[in-house]
Formats: structure tokens, C-alpha cells, sequence
């Protein structure tokens, strides 16, 4: 029997919307990126991007357990001597929800080029509206 391998004209795509209001913000991240990926297809085939489209709403409301949103530092570097900059989660959320998510998402996808092409399916929103209500997308819940 031979292995079935996805052709990228082939692949269907849906839309999905996802309220992660209340979710852990690593277990929702980890499962949208398997989303993204395409694991939820029957035909999923790891070198080409069989993932679908998703809507993220509600990332300022994502739940850090324990004590991440004050210890677990979000850090980056602007390449100049001295130039680290670090916020706290909880500071990182109140500002910048939507990049804090996006990037929780980005850090669990592969990091070539099929990963790149895979993030641009992410759609990540701070409140409740978004305008993506043109394709149709379709409510979906997370398992945990």
C-alpha cells in the first residue's frame, strides 16, 4: 500500500475562531499550532503546509498559572551594546496581547521556511471583533 502524500492544490482549507478567554496560554498555543501544522487532517503531510486558517480572540484574557505572569520574563534585544529589554508576562500581556500570543504560537511551529508559511495563517485579536467575518469561519472549542 502506498503512503499518501498531500499536493499543495489539493488541500482544502477551513477557518477557524477560537476564544481563548480563561485557557492556559501554552496548551491553547500548542494546540493551535497543530492546527496551523494540519495534524487535525487526515492527510497531513509534514513537508507541506496542510494547515488551516485561525482566529484568535480574546489574548488578553489567556491565563498564566502559578507565578509566570510575574517571574517569566518576555525578552528581546534591540542589537545595541546594553540593549536587553526585559517586561514581565503580566506587563507584556497588558500591552501587547496579541504579539505575546502570536509569539507563543510562532516558538511551537517549525522554524524554516514551511513555518513561516504556516504563521501567516494566524490571526490574533485582543477583544471580541474581528474582520475576517468574510470567510465564514466556524467556532471552534479547545480540548484542555
Amino acid at each position: 500500500m502506498k503512503s499518501y502524500l498531500a499536493k499543495p492544490q489539493e488541500i482544502e482549507r477551513k477557518w477557524y475562531v477560537i476564544d481563548v478567554a480563561g485557557k492556559p496560554l501554552g496548551r491553547a498555543a500548542s494546540q493551535i499550532a497543530s492546527i496551523l501544522r494540519g495534524k487535525n487532517k487526515p492527510i497531513y503531510t509534514p513537508n507541506v503546509d496542510t494547515g488551516d486558517y485561525v482566529i484568535v480572540l480574546n489574548a488578553e484574557k489567556v491565563l498564566l498559572t502559578g507565578k509566570k505572569a510575574d517571574q517569566k520574563m518576555f525578552r528581546h534585544h534591540t542589537l545595541y551594546p546594553g540593549g536587553l529589554k526585559e517586561m514581565s508576562y503580566k506587563d507584556a500581556i497588558a500591552k501587547k496581547a496579541d504579539f505575546v500570543f502570536y509569539e507563543a504560537v510562532r516558538r511551537m511551529l517549525p522554524s524554516g521556511v514551511l513555518g513561516r508559511k504556516m504563521i501567516k495563517k494566524l490571526k490574533v485579536y485582543k477583544g471580541e471583533e474581528h474582520n475576517n467575518e468574510a470567510q465564514k469561519p466556524e467556532v471552534l472549542e479547545l480540548k484542555y
